[in-house]
């Protein structure tokens, strides 16, 4: 195993010069181009500042030239940090404020507004650095830089969502992505034949898998156009034209076409790897894909950003009722996950508990922020005989009778209503196990008490309701029923919540 990214990234420019490295569908580059664009950027990086382990964002849009910046980044040395440009003008703030970053890459279409948030620090043109020359002497001395980068020098810090409103940046290692990565191409088998059709945004960290696994293999990397998204033929159409072959996409994005009924139309001739991750995935949506395209591998892929994007995983292997929840699985290799009580002792098999993880993937915590790291980050409660950190997810879980880990819900969705714990998730899986719901999505009602149920479906309330009868207990039942023609979606692609919950 190598010690840092660039070192892959190094094996594979030699093997696959002249190779497409990455598609967006405006322009091709090859492994070569990008080897060269990317020495640009660093050696601008370091032409400003001999300093590395910094933070250094990239104001960019979703396109080659993000991923470009990013490499060109950790060749300087030093860790980058997508920002969104679609994301409110606040959010994009405070990130920069956390972060304190000496320099942002941005190009000539962004600047203004970059400059708009508030940054004070040092702006690097994109469009200036690709037009300067690239020197022996710039190649010699990132060569000198690469050779100092160890394993666990931090790659990238990705913000999430804090729940004090506050984002909070996710620092990850050059063997956090590593580790996942080998274990990723080592399982799917990706290799320099992979055409991989990259979905999610790049500071959303299933983006990972894409990114490095072009890297590492030599795949080619096709960025998607956002706007195929939104129409399902248009997609499986785009998917066909570029023989993309691998995909980890966000459940919606499968669930999109299942309730269009797509491929009554189109389906797809090259895909054989298809991966989701980032939310629950309806059984009801993943028969649908099974049953009218049954040659394609399907796996689920769990884990939060805190540990290097996955740390469990279950390649669906048997069949499933609409109304089942899917399994997430076993730890990936490397990964030791713990099943723990309320009590701090591990959970027995089918008792319920949280799931934490340790190993070398493990997140350093989050950028400039101690506090919130200690809550996170926490010596494992089975001992105390020597460090040994786990990160505690809020994820609520068991183990079923085939030893695979089921994901019933968040600790801060299980709620107390009517003297019983229940958990949202629960009600979610019922409903979307109803004949007719195309989507659910279920909140709790603090205020009024009350379980409310958002829902887009071909039957009324009435008829899910009488349908839930059958298999939830009556004080689980929603009380609130609100129907839309469609759910709004974040900019990862996930049911979002947060509007809804304003709806009550």
């Amino acid at each position: 195993m190598k010690i840092n990214l660039i070192e892959y990234l190094k094996d594979t420019v030699i093997k696959f010069p002249n190779k497409t490295a990455i598609d967006d569908n405006h322009a091709q580059i090859s492994f070569s181009e990008l080897d060269v664009i990317s020495n640009k950027i660093a050696a601008a990086i370091v032409s400003k500042n001999n300093s590395s382990r910094q933070p250094i964002a990239v104001y960019l849009s979703k396109n080659r030239w993000s991923i470009l910046s990013f490499i060109g980044i950790f060749k300087s040395g030093n860790f980058y940090v997508p920002l969104d440009v679609k994301s409110p003008v606040d959010r994009v703030a405070k990130i920069l404020d956390n972060l304190n970053a000496a320099f942002v890459i941005t190009d000539s279409a962004h600047q203004e507004k970059l400059i708009g948030l508030g940054y004070t620090g040092q702006i690097i043109l994109l469009e200036n650095v690709l037009s300067e020359p690239l020197t022996k002497e710039n190649v010699h001395q990132i060569e000198q830089i690469s050779q100092q980068i160890i394993d666990l020098d931090p790659i990238y810090a990705i913000y999430t969502s804090g729940s004090t409103g506050n984002p909070k940046g996710v620092l990850i290692s050059h063997k956090g992505v590593i580790d996942f990565i080998e274990w990723a191409i080592t399982t799917y088998s990706i290799t320099d034949t992979a055409t991989i059709g990259n979905q999610v945004p790049f500071y959303f960290d299933v983006s990972t898998l894409d990114i490095y696994s072009m890297v590492v293999t030599g795949a080619t990397l096709n960025i998607i156009p956002e706007d195929r998204f939104a129409f399902p033929i248009k997609l499986i159409e785009y998917v066909n034209e570029k023989k993309i072959n691998t995909v980890c996409w966000v459940p919606s994005v499968l669930n999109n076409v299942s309730n269009f009924d797509a491929f009554s139309t189109l389906k797809p001739t090259s895909l054989n790897k298809i991966l989701f991750a980032g939310e629950a995935m309806p059984n009801k949506h993943l028969n649908y894909w099974r049953k009218n395209y049954p040659s394609a591998l399907y796996a689920n892929l769990y884990g939060p950003t805190e540990i290097t994007v996955i740390c469990t995983y279950y390649t669906v292997d048997r069949e499933f009722n609409d109304d089942e929840p899917l399994p997430i699985g076993k730890a990936c290799k490397n990964a030791h996950v713990l099943i723990v009580s309320e009590n701090g002792l591990l959970a027995k098999k089918g008792d319920l508990g949280e799931l934490c993880v340790r190993g070398s993937s493990l997140a350093f915590g989050y950028y400039n922020d101690p506090e919130k790291t200690k809550l996170a980050f926490v010596q494992n409660p089975l001992h105390n005989l020597y460090p040994d950190l786990v990160y505690k997810t809020g994820d609520l879980v068991y183990e079923n009778e085939y030893g695979e880990i089921m994901f019933v819900g968040r600790k801060d969705s299980q709620i107390k209503h009517m003297g019983y714990r229940i958990e949202l998730g629960e009600i979610e899986t019922a409903m979307l196990g109803v004949e007719g719901v195309k989507n659910a999505c279920v909140l709790y009602d603090e205020y009024k008490k009350e379980i409310a149920a958002f829902f887009v479906a071909h039957k009324s309330n009435v008829e899910i309701r009488k349908d839930l009868i059958n298999t939830l207990p009556k004080y689980m039942i929603p009380t609130i029923w609100i129907e839309k023609e469609t759910f709004a979606l974040n900019a990862n692609g996930k049911i979002n919540r947060l509007e809804l919950k304003e709806q009550l």
